[in-house]
């Protein structure tokens, strides 16, 4: 499996070599929250978009890989995607601000980022790009329209509730969403390995 984690790695080395990217946001007024959730989903979903043709999964199943093995590296590269996001946020910052980012917001940036990736995953592993993009677009449009009826500051809303969870002194209720996520991140991944193993290619 460590071979298929590299390969993934190498794959996405223009995007990685594109972290410092990150720097020129940090010397904006945007939200490193924000930013590093963006990077750190777009760089796990265009490694999983690089082997989502069939020739591709025939190539992997032929190999000494099991399909457990397969999934599990996508799952691998995402921890490590994301790490090397907060990393660079982290040094950046420091770097360029003088400022040390609070540990509480990288570790709701992994929540965010890691929740999302646990319902994009299987999905992908069910459907292919071009139907997730329009089910994507459909649902985006819905949940755009419906929203703006019924709660027109709901971004306000959003940002208020972040600032709420960044300002909370205890740590037990960042351990309890951490775990409720992990747990959720667990479940995300068997479900993947489940859909990956009756899938025929």
């Amino acid at each position: 499996m460590f071979s298929l984690v590299r390969k993934d790695l190498i794959l996405q080395k223009s995007s990685i070599l594109l972290l410092p990217v990150l720097c020129i946001y940090l010397t904006m007024n945007t939200s490193i929250l924000w930013v590093g959730i963006v990077f750190s989903v777009v760089i796990s979903l265009s490694s999983f978009s690089k082997d989502e043709k069939s020739p591709i999964h025939i190539l992997f199943n032929s190999l000494p890989y099991t399909r457990k093995e397969i999934v599990s590296s996508k799952y691998i590269v995402t921890l490590i995607f994301t790490t090397g996001v907060a990393l660079t946020i982290l040094i950046g910052n420091y770097v360029i601000n003088g400022v040390i980012v609070d540990w509480k917001v990288f570790l709701l940036m992994f929540c965010i980022v890691l929740s999302v990736i646990s319902f994009i995953f299987p999905l992908s592993y069910q459907f292919k790009s071009g139907q997730l993009l329009m089910v994507t677009l459909i649902g985006s449009g819905i949940f755009i329209v419906v929203i703006n009826l019924f709660v027109r500051n709901w971004i306000d809303q959003i940002r208020a509730f972040i600032g709420w969870l960044l300002a909370l002194e205890g740590n037990l209720i960042y351990f309890m969403m951490a775990g409720a996520v992990f747990v959720l991140y667990a479940g995300s991944w068997l479900l993947s390995m489940y859909i990956y193993k009756k899938k025929v290619f």
